[in-house]
């Protein structure tokens, strides 16, 4: 999708980039046409006077070689027999004037007859030291690009001179005919370059949407404003699944160290689900992933600019606290629920008492009362006894009262003694009562009797916690998946909190890995799964 500018951005006297782009490249196109231009005038000008050197001097080198050129200097007219011939080949060849002169620089033809006979102008010296040689002169005819050699005997010995030339007057004539293709040329190579640096500019118009210099600084400077500011993970993966952008609360939440950008996601060390949801580059909305230390909430939707594939805006919230509370929030419900039972419960009880009272049964009624209110105060003083943390001892129980209700027995090890740990109590809900509601659940599915044995003692510095029951236990093969986030044997798909199943034994994993704790299962029927916390060592930091 096209987003404009802000109006309030746009200002008449700030041209575009792309207008800024247009006029630069349209110098810079007409500078490098008129230097090209300008070369290649040059070089055809060079060119045109260094062929007219080498014609001259080809034709030089042939009169001069002419037994007819030998014979007729040594006659006795020169001119009578060399003029005709002479102005023959300078009309063959196109030259200016060609010239056969005595030694002594008497001229023997000349295309004016008029200078025959008198002195040559020009440079002889080289000539009549048996060395052609060229040369620019200023002669009869005006400048002139001239050629001389000499003219020797059979003894070897300069018997005349020839000299033939072009005019500088013809060799512009020439250059001028070559002056329309060296023009023609430059201009087609600026319209190509106007039209392409239009074209080019069009295109960046479009993607910079008419923005000046000016206001994509301004916007540049606004978009790291916001991202740094946000309070929620931003991350943007291109159609190859790279990390095209990552804002400082991303890196946090998902643990990077250092700047992602131009990484596969593949390459970011993040469990798996989150990874492959990465990659999918799909639509997703409120999708709850664990990490190593925190539960993030994802939201992703794949833009798609004009209808191409662009990758993925993806979202991350952090849910760690907020599920904490929610597991505390869960116990509190829970030992509400228990509560409301046994008031249910010791209403029907009241009632009774007051039947035995009022048939004259005192003693009876006495034994009843006292009979529950000593079950019940037994199981309550024994864990306020063995449990010195107030939140684990609530904890065990409402769930206690909970399995009552499901019809399971939750017992407490006798030798269960826990007292000051250090360890906070949204990590003890989150470990006890998450492996204590899977042990319910468990003990539901297997045949009776349906009973939960729970243990914890600390010794030698270490919080060792026991959840066993009677279920049908896990399965060899499901120990690798076990604590994978949404993988669970329940038949239900939606847990109370309405993050889904299979969230429980992740944020217990998560947990145990928060503390450096361990974390085993004893597979086959009856599970056990036993933590081991450290005590007194402080978490990572979430």
């Amino acid at each position: 999708m096209r987003v404009p500018a802000p109006l309030s951005h746009r200002r008449s006297g700030d041209a575009s980039l792309a207008r800024r782009l247009l006029l630069l490249q349209a110098l810079v196109v007409a500078v490098v046409v008129l230097t090209m231009t300008a070369v290649a005038y040059l070089q055809a000008r060079q060119a045109v006077r260094e062929a007219a050197e080498e014609e001259t001097t080809a034709i030089v080198a042939g009169l001069a070689d002419s037994p007819l050129v030998r014979s007729a200097v040594t006659g006795p007219d020169p001119t009578a027999v060399l003029q005709p011939y002479v102005e023959e080949v300078r009309a063959d060849t196109g030259t200016s004037f060609i010239t056969v002169l005595a030694p002594d620089r008497t001229r023997f033809t000349h295309p004016d007859p008029a200078q025959i006979g008198r002195p040559f102008i020009g440079t002889i010296g080289p000539a009549l030291a048996g060395r052609t040689f060229t040369e620019t002169y200023t002669g009869t005819l005006g400048p002139s690009v001239r050629a001389t050699g000499p003219v020797v005997d059979a003894d070897g010995d300069v018997v005349a001179v020839v000299s033939a030339g072009v005019t500088v007057e013809a060799i512009g004539e020439d250059l001028t005919g070559a002056v329309p293709g060296i023009l023609g040329t430059a201009a087609a190579t600026l319209a190509v370059g106007a039209l392409g640096s239009a074209a080019l500019s069009r295109r960046l118009r479009r993607q910079t949407h008419g923005l000046s210099p000016t206001q994509l600084a301004r916007m540049v400077d606004y978009h790291h404003a916001v991202l740094h500011a946000v309070r929620e993970g931003l991350l943007l993966v291109d159609d190859e699944q790279r990390v095209q952008l990552v804002n400082d609360e991303a890196r946090r939440l998902l643990g990077l160290t250092d700047d992602p950008t131009g990484r596969h996601v593949d390459e970011l060390g993040l469990p798996a689900e989150l990874t492959a949801a990465l990659g999918q580059q799909r639509t997703a909305v409120d999708e709850v992933h664990v990490t190593g230390t925190r539960v993030l909430v994802v939201n992703q939707a794949p833009p798609r600019p004009e209808g191409r594939s662009a990758g993925a805006v993806v979202t991350l919230r952090d849910h760690t606290e907020l599920q904490g509370l929610t597991g505390e929030l869960d116990s509190v419900r829970a030992f509400a629920e228990s509560l409301r039972a046994q008031a249910h419960e010791a209403a029907n009880r009241l009632h009774t008492t007051v039947s035995l009272v009022e048939l004259g049964r005192t003693q009876e009624a006495i034994d009843f009362a006292t009979a529950q209110l000593a079950s019940a105060q037994q199981l309550t003083d024994r864990l306020v006894d063995a449990v010195g943390d107030p939140v684990l001892a609530a904890l065990l129980l409402g769930k206690a009262a909970t399995a009552h209700e499901r019809g399971v027995l939750l017992e407490v090890d006798p030798a269960t003694a826990v007292g000051e740990t250090g360890i906070p109590g949204g990590d003890l809900v989150t470990i006890v009562g998450n492996l204590l509601d899977n042990a319910i659940d468990a003990a539901l599915a297997g045949d009776p009797p349906r009973e939960v044995q729970f243990a914890a003692e600390v010794d030698g510095g270490r919080l060792e916690i026991r959840v066993e029951d009677t279920g049908p236990g896990v399965r060899e093969e499901d120990l690798p998946r076990l604590f994978e986030r949404g993988w669970s044997t329940k038949e239900t798909t939606a847990a109370p909190t309405g993050l889904g199943r299979g969230l429980g034994l992740a944020l217990v994993a998560q947990a145990v890995a928060r503390h450096g704790g361990t974390l085993t299962v004893r597979p086959g029927p009856g599970a056990l799964f036993t933590v081991v916390l450290p005590v007194g060592v402080p978490a990572v930091p979430r």
